[in-house]
C-alpha cells in the first residue's frame, strides 16, 4: 500500500527518520555555537520576587566628605535582620547611573534569598564620573577608603573585617584601582562589564586628568609591571556585546599571568542595566560566599 504522494509505508517511516536526525543535528549545531559563546560555568538567573525585593528596605543618608570637598548622599541597600556584625559590600556605581535603581528588585530580592548571609550593601555617590579615583576634581578614592566605607560601619555596627568591593562599568575600574591602594583590605574584588583600557588615548573622554593619571590609577598596568598582587577572591564578567572586551581580556590573563584566579565570565549581552540585572544575583553569591570564608581565605589555609 502507499500513500496520496506514491510513497510506501517503510519509504514514509525513512523519510520520518531521515527529517528527525536532521533537527537533532540543527539542535546540536545550535548547542555547539550556544556553547562556544556563553561557557559551561555560567552562573544561573533567578526570576526576580517582588515580595522578596520588599524585604530589603533601601535607606539614605548625608556624608560630609572633606576630601571630596561636598556633601554626598549614601545609599544603603539593607537586608532583613539585625545588622551589628553583618559584612559589607561596597558597590561601586557606573559613569552617571542612579545608586538607587541598581538597588533595584533583582538586587533587593537577592539579598533576601541570602539570608543571614546577605552583606550590607552600600552604593557611594561620587560627581557622576570621577572614575573612583584621587583626581583634580576631588579625592574620590580616598572619600571612598577614609570616609564612606568607616561611616557605613559604625553606622551600623557592621564587621570591620569583612569587607568585600565590586562595581559596574565605570565602578568596577574604580573597585579594582582602589583595592590595588589596599590590598588587604578586601575579601573579594569584583567587576562587572569593567571600564578598562590598554592605554591613555584608549580611555574615555574626562576618565583621568591626563596620561599620568591614567597610568598612576590603571589596575592593568600594575598588575603586569608585578607591583600588584591580590590573594582573595576576584571576579570579572562581561556580555559578549561589550565595548570594553578586549581590555577586559587582556586584565584576566595579566592576573593569570602573575599567578592570581580569577572568575572570568562571558554571557550574551551587552553594556547595559539588563544585563547587570540578569546577573545580580549571581553576584551577590559571590560575594556572600567571600565574605563568610574571609577568615581561612586572609589566613591562607
Amino acid at each position: 500500500m502507499t500513500d496520496p504522494d506514491g510513497l510506501s509505508p517503510r519509504a514514509r517511516r525513512l523519510r520520518r527518520a531521515v527529517a528527525g536526525t536532521a533537527l537533532l543535528l540543527g539542535l546540536a549545531t545550535v548547542t555547539a555555537a550556544v556553547a562556544r559563546e556563553v561557557p559551561d560555568t555560567t552562573v544561573p538567573e533567578v526570576r526576580v520576587s517582588q515580595r522578596a525585593a520588599e524585604r530589603t528596605t533601601i535607606e539614605r543618608y548625608p556624608l560630609r566628605s572633606a576630601l571630596a570637598q561636598r556633601r554626598l548622599v549614601q545609599t544603603v541597600a539593607r537586608p532583613p535582620g539585625p545588622t551589628t556584625g553583618r559584612p559589607l559590600l561596597v558597590f561601586l556605581r557606573g559613569k552617571g547611573m542612579d545608586p538607587t535603581k541598581i538597588a533595584g528588585e533583582p538586587m533587593r530580592a537577592a539579598l533576601t534569598a541570602l539570608g543571614d548571609r546577605a552583606p550590607l550593601v552600600l552604593l557611594p555617590t561620587d560627581d557622576g564620573g570621577s572614575y573612583w579615583h584621587d583626581r583634580q576634581t576631588g579625592r574620590w578614592g580616598s572619600y571612598v577608603l577614609r570616609e564612606a566605607i568607616p561611616e557605613a560601619i559604625r553606622r551600623y555596627g557592621l564587621d570591620p573585617d569583612r569587607v568585600a568591593i565590586g562595581g559596574i562599568s565605570m565602578g568596577g575600574f574604580g573597585a579594582y584601582s582602589l583595592a590595588r591602594r589596599a590590598p588587604k583590605r578586601f575579601c573579594a574584588i569584583g567587576g562587572h562589564s569593567a571600564a578598562l583600557w590598554t592605554s591613555p588615548g584608549a580611555a574615555a573622554p574626562g576618565a583621568f586628568d591626563d596620561a599620568a593619571d591614567f597610568k598612576r590609577n590603571d589596575p592593568l598596568r600594575a598588575v603586569r609591571a608585578g607591583r600588584t598582587r591580590w590573594t582573595v577572591p576576584l571576579w570579572l564578567d562581561a556580555g559578549t556585546a561589550d565595548p570594553f572586551r578586549g581590555a577586559q581580556q587582556d586584565f584576566r590573563a595579566a592576573l593569570v599571568a602573575r599567578g592570581m584566579q580569577v572568575r572570568a565570565y562571558r554571557w550574551r549581552g551587552g553594556h547595559e542595566p539588563g544585563y547587570w540585572n540578569r546577573h545580580m544575583a549571581g553576584y551577590l553569591r559571590f560575594y556572600a560566599g567571600a565574605l563568610a570564608d574571609c577568615g581561612r581565605v586572609r589566613d591562607g589555609s
